[in-house]
């Protein structure tokens, strides 16, 4: 289970495009030199592990979560980065156990967590800002990401980003996954997503009313496809040939999925 937790690293390098980013390497790069324990805090997908695995690239990695592993992992290492501490079921243990056995950790937090022990116990602390703040990474991020789609699926597609809007929901987590699918789909067919369908239906269909429960999953994309494409639900309706009142209830029914302000 250890060498698993070992094995999970960020494979994304950090991105230093902006000068926030650029400031927190150089702070990384001050830590490899120093003895001290740091915490990163910031939003999932921001580059706190990989950051993390930078300042300690032989660590161990584990998520403050498995409790019972983390103790057991403490009574053998020197250095441990822990992974997501605000999960840790008892930080005054743990802060307590890391102290007798005199590692050195580096941690990851979200931006929001704080303790009464912590101030005591990092010496360093240092917070990574959201992509949505740092727009030159995203460009530098979105370039990496296209790359690895190439040698991921082959091919010499290139990738249109001209109309492209990054999903930064999860910062460098979401925006990866968009463009992986993307890029996916710059040669789909419609047997092709036929078939994704059917494998994602086979075993969830039996109910006895499947085909109204399940008309979502065509009709949303469809609707938001055309709102995102014309602007207008006059021109949706016009252009997917139905009635205003039938889109609007459409629009009604699926509100979780399309949005209530539309």
């Amino acid at each position: 289970m250890v060498q698993a937790a070992a094995a999970a690293v960020d494979v994304t390098k950090f991105i230093t495009a902006s000068e926030s980013s650029s400031q927190a390497k150089k702070t990384a790069i001050l830590l490899k030199s120093l003895t001290v324990n740091a915490l990163i805090t910031g939003e999932v997908g921001v580059g706190k592990r990989t950051l993390a695995s930078f300042i300690l690239p032989d660590a161990l990695v584990v998520d403050a979560s498995n409790f019972d592993e983390l103790l057991l992992v403490l009574e053998n290492t020197q250095n441990i980065i822990i992974t997501n501490l605000d999960n840790s079921p008892n930080i005054e243990r743990l802060m307590q156990i890391i102290k007798e056995n005199s590692v050195r950790v580096v941690a990851t937090a979200k931006a929001s967590f704080s303790h009464k022990f912590i101030d005591d116990f990092f010496s360093i602390k240092f917070n990574l800002p959201p992509l949505r703040e740092r727009p030159e990474d995203v460009e530098e991020l979105l370039q990496q990401f296209i790359s690895n789609a190439k040698e991921l699926f082959g091919g010499s597609n290139t990738f249109d980003v001209s109309n492209f809007k990054p999903n930064l929901s999860q910062n460098a987590f979401s925006l990866k996954r968009q463009v992986m699918i993307n890029y996916l789909l710059q040669d789909v067919q419609d047997s092709d997503i036929m078939e994704i369908f059917e494998q994602y239906l086979y075993d969830k269909i039996g109910s006895g009313s499947d085909y109204r429960n399940f008309l979502y999953i065509y009709e949303v994309p469809l609707i938001r496809a055309g709102l995102d494409k014309f602007k207008s639900q006059v021109q949706v309706a016009d252009k997917l040939g139905l009635n205003r009142n039938t889109l609007r209830k459409k629009i009604s029914e699926h509100k979780q999925y399309i949005g209530k302000n539309i």
